[in-house]
């Protein structure tokens, strides 16, 4: 006896209302579309890939229990997972400053690098320092804008804020990275 085939999910509304429905191939899809996403905010938000493992769990568990609330045409899973993933960030950051006053410390790196990957590596370094440094949410604004790519229009829905109000934290979060790499040695000087 044949089994039915379900047809391909095109589209997030139906996949959400499968997933409201218990269906776990809906779920399994929708981890598998959006769970890299979600991971890289998280990592790049925290800086450790266990949390980050953590978070994207919580992010796609928060799908699964309230797929049922889902609104159509609400602009699709990833703008709303990526949402919860902030949040989630932000509200774990929160929780790390009251709990420990110490940073941890950063791992080095012991293979031998020639001169310019090892200049390369430092700035690298130099710059990721200036990011964690920013508050929360202009880090938020600045990882969700230069390394996921998002417009600014849909930062600001990720950040719940309205446009002008996110531009002006993404320009003050520009405005302190850039003095922060200029005091480490990465900008200025001829580069």
């Amino acid at each position: 006896m044949q089994q039915a085939v379900k047809p391909a999910i095109e589209n997030d509304d139906d996949l959400v209302d499968r997933i409201a429905a218990r269906d776990h191939a809906a779920m399994r899809l929708a981890a598998d579309r959006h769970a890299a996403l979600v991971w890289r905010i998280a990592y790049r938000m925290l800086g450790d890939a266990t949390e980050a493992e953590d978070i994207a769990q919580e992010s796609l568990l928060k799908l699964w229990n309230h797929a049922d609330r889902w609104q159509e045409g609400g602009g699709g899973i990833a703008p709303w997972l990526k949402k919860v993933t902030v949040n989630q960030c932000l509200d774990r950051l929160r929780r790390k400053r009251f709990a420990s006053d110490e940073e941890v410390p950063e791992r080095e790196d012991d293979s031998p690098l020639a001169d310019r990957q090892i200049e390369a590596v430092e700035t690298g370094q130099a710059v990721k320092d200036c990011i964690e440094s920013l508050p929360d949410r202009q880090r938020a604004a600045v990882i969700l804008t230069y390394y996921e790519e998002q417009p600014n229009q849909g930062a600001a829905e990720s950040l719940e804020m309205q446009l002008k109000a996110f531009e002006s934290l993404l320009f003050r979060a520009r405005a302190s990275l850039k003095g922060c790499v200029e005091r480490k040695g990465v900008l200025g000087a001829g580069r």
